[in-house]
Formats: C-alpha cells, structure tokens, sequence
C-alpha cells in the first residue's frame, strides 16, 4: 500500500509533470509565470484546490450520479477555489492582486477536473490525496522553473516568495524584456517543451 501511495505521488513530479508530460495547465503557465513568486503562488493555490477537491471527491464518488458527475465535481472544485480565494486575500492579498482573474480561474483548470474525473472518482481516498499532491507540487515546480527562468532574463532581478527582490545580473546587465511579455513566455515554454521531450520518462 505504501509503496502504491509513493508511485501515486512521484508520478506527478516527472512522468506525468502537467505542463511538460501532459501538456495541461498552459493557460496559468503563460499568463501568470513574469516571476517567481507568481508561479509559486499560484502553483501552491492549485495544489491546494487539487488535493482537497480529488479527496472529496473520492470520498462521494459512490453517491454522484454517473449523469450528474462532472457537474458535481465542478462544485466541489468551484468551493475549494473559493476557499482559496478567501485566504489569499486575508494572508497575501499583494500577491492576490498580482494573480488577478486566474486564482478564480482555476475552476476550470483541466488539470484539476482532469483529476477529479480520470483519478479521484475512481480510487480511493488516499490514492487521491497522493495523486493531487503529487500533480500540485509537479506544478508548481513548473510554474516557478519557467518563472524564474523569465525574470531572470527579463528582468535581472528574483523575487523570493513572499519575501523581496534579489539582484542575480550585475548592474551592467541590459533586461530583456522581451521574456517577461506573452510571446516570451510561449518562446520560453516551448524551449522548456523541447528540453523535457528530449529527457525520458523514466
């Protein structure tokens, strides 16, 4: 059991990595990685909804109607996004601001109804904790790898999740703003595709 919890989460972080195995979640990748702490903050708003809503989720699937199913699993997905929502805004309402139209967005993430409906609603409960936990901190790590990436080249500087802004270029270095604009983040993830593709799986 043990060992299929471990399998469960560690899929997650490389064979089935949502922006680069899956190809999913591109949406939040494009518009929200200009930083670091973007990506990390709206990578841990996923997890957060993704693990909670596959646990609820596992734990009714005997009693949502096979109908009715997506509908519900929206609901409680919808919920815990507005749980989320709620907290960002009591504990770190800067980077909620930052954020914007994407944290309420995440209600119709693919990724989340994905494993609601391909996982949670087909395994147990702690087969689907390690499932969303295993898929949000994959994703996350996405989000804050090509985040990084970004504001580094575009701006020369990193900002520290939650805390400040590091200096990484030297004062002499020209940013390339290019990188922290929309078609320097589908040229930075399709760069980042690339080299994933050319990694195996295993």
């Amino acid at each position: 059991m043990a060992k299929t919890l471990v399998q469960e989460f560690t899929k997650g972080l490389w064979d089935e990595i949502p922006p680069f195995r899956l190809v999913l979640g591109l949406c939040p990748i494009l518009a929200v990685t200009k930083s670091l702490e973007n990506g990390v903050g709206m990578g841990l708003a996923t997890t957060f909804v993704l693990v909670f809503s596959n646990v609820l989720v596992s734990m009714l699937r005997s009693l949502i109607p096979s109908k009715v199913r997506i509908a519900c699993f929206i609901v409680i997905i919808a919920t815990f996004v507005t749980v989320v929502e709620l907290l960002m805004q009591a504990f770190t309402y800067p980077l909620f601001l930052k954020l914007g139209i994407f944290i309420p967005l995440i209600v119709v993430n693919c990724i989340v109804l994905g494993r609601a409906e391909a996982f949670a609603s087909k395994n147990g409960v702690m087969k689907s904790f390690a499932d969303g936990l295993g898929i949000g901190i994959g994703f996350t790590l996405s989000l804050a790898a090509l985040g990084t990436v970004r504001e580094i080249i575009g701006t020369g500087t990193l900002t520290l999740p939650f805390l400040y802004n590091i200096q990484v270029m030297s004062g002499s270095y020209k940013p390339f703003t290019f990188m922290i604009e929309a078609p320097g983040a589908f040229i930075c993830l399709g760069l980042m595709l690339c080299l994933m593709n050319l990694v195996p799986k295993k």
